[in-house]
């Protein structure tokens, strides 16, 4: 079920799945609402509730510029377990999402039952990277940030899925046309501004799960391995046929996985 609440004056959307529990709350990433984790919410809805947000700008949430922070927009899975009196969840986030994950954990550690990073790093962005970044924004002022969609998003996938499921990537693309150029660029400004998360790793007491695309060119294998040795308990799964859209290119085999570790608990 849809659901929604007023915060600082705007809307804050999320869905809702089923009953059981533990409580599996999901974060997605840049250029994404929700609606990304279709295939992992109606998979695991039947065992367990499953929640899913659209950050601010995205989806059925309202839009906040006045967010500049990763820290700000991890403010978003506590007011929900605020507003659904939960006390405890499982918190996986893709790509963007995990940063924000990250930055939960580093605030709310005692809300946690285990932390998932899908496609996502501890690492901040290196200088190239956030000059690139940089660049990404100035082109979307210039040319919308449909256009920037437009030629990014399939570099998210293997082109062996690119050519074989052009329907699910060109839906990806079409849904960049819900977004306001202003939210992308605000999303790649909070990602280029985060910092070196990689202390919470060491620190954090609960499972740590990390979701591996070997072919991935935004989030790189040889960066995450290092990071897997950080917590006291790591899941680690590298899926060898998926690039950064793991959670579409290998459905069953991140289901599989991301249940595996809920099941530990």
């Amino acid at each position: 079920m849809h659901k929604s609440f007023q915060h600082s004056g705007y809307n804050i959307s999320y869905q809702l799945f089923g009953s059981g529990k533990p409580i599996i709350i999901f974060v997605h990433g840049f250029p994404e609402d929700g609606t990304v984790f279709e295939n992992q919410y109606n998979f695991l809805k039947e065992k367990y509730t499953v929640i899913v947000p659209d950050l601010p700008g995205s989806g059925k949430s309202g839009q906040n510029l006045s967010l500049h922070y990763i820290e700000e927009f991890a403010e978003i899975p506590e007011l929900i377990l605020q507003n659904e009196n939960i006390e405890k969840c499982f918190l996986f986030g893709h790509s963007m999402g995990g940063y924000i994950a990250l930055a939960f954990a580093e605030k709310y550690p005692e809300r946690l039952l285990g932390l998932g990073l899908i496609h996502s790093t501890a690492y901040a962005d290196s200088q190239e990277k956030k000059e690139n970044r940089q660049r990404a924004i100035e082109l979307m002022e210039k040319y919308g940030g449909y256009s920037f969609l437009k030629n990014s998003v399939p570099n998210l996938f293997t082109k062996e899925y690119v050519d074989e499921h052009f329907d699910v990537v060109s839906a990806l693309i079409e849904k960049g046309k819900n977004f306001d150029t202003k939210t992308l660029q605000q999303y790649y400004q909070i990602m280029k501004e985060r910092p070196d998360r990689t202390e919470i790793l060491k620190k954090i007491n609960v499972p740590v799960l990390f979701i591996i695309g070997e072919k991935d060119t935004s989030v790189l294998l040889h960066d995450i391995l290092p990071q897997t040795h950080l917590p006291n308990i790591s899941f680690i799964k590298i899926l060898p046929n998926a690039a950064h859209m793991g959670i579409l290119e290998n459905v069953n085999e991140v289901n599989i996985t991301i249940e595996s570790m809920i099941k530990t608990i």
